[in-house]
């Protein structure tokens, strides 16, 4: 809230229009107060009962300094572009007017154009202008003033042990590192240039920018919600493999709740704020404070340690800057898979880092990211890095390659170390993908405790890990990767289990329609995708626009293929056209994409009777 005082011999005003839908109902006149204090008052977005208790004690005490009795609160909205709703405005500047008892208090109509003129007098207190700002705003600006004054240095960290400062590294094998330490180290996240990916995106009708929502908030269109799916479902299958027990949270929360205000202070966040019949609410970032609230109900033993709980959030939310916003790569609503482990003591912690590290790997490998496609980085305290360089070493040798460090003179997150693998794009912007971190607060801040050999009650140490990163970045990883194979020569493609159609099949003439929809269902049996291209064009731009839809296998079928038993297939990989038994066929697919998941196609099988998408 923005006040600006000013004590007057006199003013007079007069309303002369309705400028809002929400102004007060009134009968303009003119009016006329002498010797009044006139506060003039902007209500600023989060203000609330507290901050209008606060500015009504402010001004109360100016009006005792000088010895004022009457008052004229004057609405006032050009003292801040950050203004709150109307209806909230209306509500604390009437709680404003209920805060002076024995004084003569005056309003001017709320959302009304006035025409006014006012003398001011002339002594050192006649003029003044206040800012109050709730609590929870300024332990946010104090936790942001904090957090920007932290001391960090920057250093690699190579598999043999050695820790050396950026400035003394030789980059010259290890090139995408060096791009990795200078995005990090300058905390540049700006996108000037639209990726690759954004036009693929498009191109392949997988997600489009969605201009009826808020920015960074995309829509997936049929092959996007299939290749999504399939993601989503992969990691969650492995996190309940390794061990993770699937829960669901809410994703919105009471920002006053104790543990919530609490958390904000030591970690605030761009959130998405909500009103809702008294509270204010928040969209959560991670699925942190639904699993936590939900382990502080638990009655854990040590032997029930470490216990791993695991949701998948749709979504999970964050306001990024505008200006950091592009395509798949940074986004306001994202899907994030997010396990978190309760473990006993730092050494159990380490030991089920290593577990999760190795999942981690293997996750990314599986959805077709090469160990050589992304580059680690790792945070940690000095502290913690004295009291573990052996436990810190053995994840860099893993890695096999030099991590970039940020190292922490002092502990002033809630985590005292985090790894994460990143890609680095075209474009020189990193992302993260996978990544861990090692918690020693949230556990205390959220009453999570359980029972030690010794019978004494401890808070447990919590990890926190995303096996994959967010689901969308996955795509965008993918998406880039393509785009730079295509830049080098090479086939731009998907890993074949997430292709949206594996099969494209392609009749010569409507006569063999029956047939071809007849070997649709019997791959679609075998549990792959298969379509079929029954529109009236040449076999010439049908083959082409299957190229072009990065679809593996292409069928023509035409008189020969239809009294054949052996299928005729167009492997776009090698460009090469064989002749293959179907069960040969079947087996082939079957073992490109074992061991994931498997759906259905997600579009009408007959492209005919598909719309078509205006991009």
């Amino acid at each position: 809230m923005r006040i600006l005082q000013l004590h007057c011999d006199s003013i007079e005003y007069t309303p002369t229009k309705k400028e809002i839908r929400e102004a007060e109902e009134i009968t303009p006149q003119t009016q006329n107060l002498k010797d009044v204090l006139v506060a003039f008052v902007a209500v600023e977005k989060g203000d609330d009962s507290a901050v209008a208790r606060d500015a009504a004690s402010q001004v109360l005490e100016s009006l005792k300094k000088i010895g004022c009795t009457r008052l004229l609160l004057y609405p006032y909205a050009h003292l801040s572009s950050d203004l709150a709703r109307p209806s909230v405005a209306l509500q604390l500047l009437s709680e404003m007017k209920e805060a002076f008892p024995g004084m003569e208090v005056h309003s001017s109509p709320f959302g009304w154009t006035k025409s006014y003129k006012l003398q001011v007098k002339g002594h050192p207190l006649a003029e003044g202008f206040k800012v109050i700002t709730g609590s929870e705003k300024k332990a946010d600006s104090a936790a942001l003033e904090g957090e920007s004054k932290i001391r960090s240095y920057w250093k690699i960290l190579s598999p043999d042990g050695s820790l050396v400062n950026i400035g003394d590294f030789d980059f010259a094998k290890h090139k995408k590192l060096e791009t990795l330490a200078k995005y990090e180290s300058a905390k540049q996240r700006n996108a000037d240039v639209p990726p690759p990916h954004v036009a693929l995106m498009k191109k392949l009708a997988i997600a489009d920018y969605e201009p009826a929502s808020d920015s960074g908030n995309m829509r997936f269109f049929p092959n996007g919600r299939l290749i999504k799916s399939l993601i989503e479902t992969y990691v969650t299958e492995r996190v309940r493999e390794y061990g993770g027990y699937e829960v669901e949270t809410p994703i919105m929360y009471d920002s006053e709740h104790p543990s919530m205000v609490s958390y904000f202070n030591r970690f605030p966040a761009r959130q998405y704020s909500i009103d809702s019949e008294g509270k204010k609410l928040f969209l959560r970032f991670a699925a942190c404070f639904g699993q936590f609230l939900m382990a502080s109900r638990f009655q854990m033993s040590y032997k029930n340690l470490p216990y791993r709980l695991y949701e998948l959030t749709r979504y999970s939310f964050r306001r990024e800057q505008s200006g950091e916003l592009v395509g798949l790569r940074r986004l306001r609503a994202f899907t994030m898979p997010d396990c978190h482990a309760f473990c006993k003591d730092m050494k159990q912690a380490v030991t089920e880092l290593d577990a999760r590290f190795e999942l981690s790997r293997s996750v990314l490998h599986e959805l077709g990211i090469r160990d050589s496609d992304y580059d680690m980085a790792i945070r940690f305290t000095e502290d913690f890095y004295n009291e573990n360089r052996d436990s810190i070493k053995a994840l860099v040798s893993k890695h096999g390659r030099p991590v970039l460090v940020e190292m922490w003179k002092e502990k002033f997150f809630y985590f005292v170390l985090k790894w994460e693998f990143n890609f680095v794009d075209s474009f020189g912007k990193a992302s993260a993908l996978s990544t861990d971190q090692i918690d020693v607060e949230n556990a205390e801040r959220y009453g999570i405790k359980f029972v030690d050999e010794h019978n004494q009650t401890r808070y447990p140490i919590i990890l926190h890990n995303s096996p994959s990163g967010a689901v969308e970045r996955v795509i965008y990883t993918l998406l880039e990767k393509a785009a730079d194979d295509s830049k080098h020569g090479l086939k731009p493609q998907l890993p074949l289990w997430l292709a949206p159609t594996q099969v494209r099949i392609i009749p010569l003439k409507e006569e063999f329609y029956g047939f071809c929809d007849a070997l649709a269902g019997r791959i679609s049996a075998c549990r792959i995708r298969a379509d079929i291209d029954d529109r009236n064009e040449s076999i010439g731009k049908r083959i082409r626009e299957a190229e072009k839809e990065w679809i593996r296998y292409i069928m023509v079928v035409g008189s020969k293929e239809a009294g054949s038993d052996t299928l005729s297939i167009r492997d776009r990989n090698s460009g090469d056209v064989r002749d293959v038994s179907f069960d040969d066929f079947a087996r082939e697919v079957s073992e490109q994409t074992k061991d994931k998941p498997f759906a259905a196609l997600n579009l009408p099988r007959d492209l005919s009777k598909r719309p078509q998408l205006m991009v």
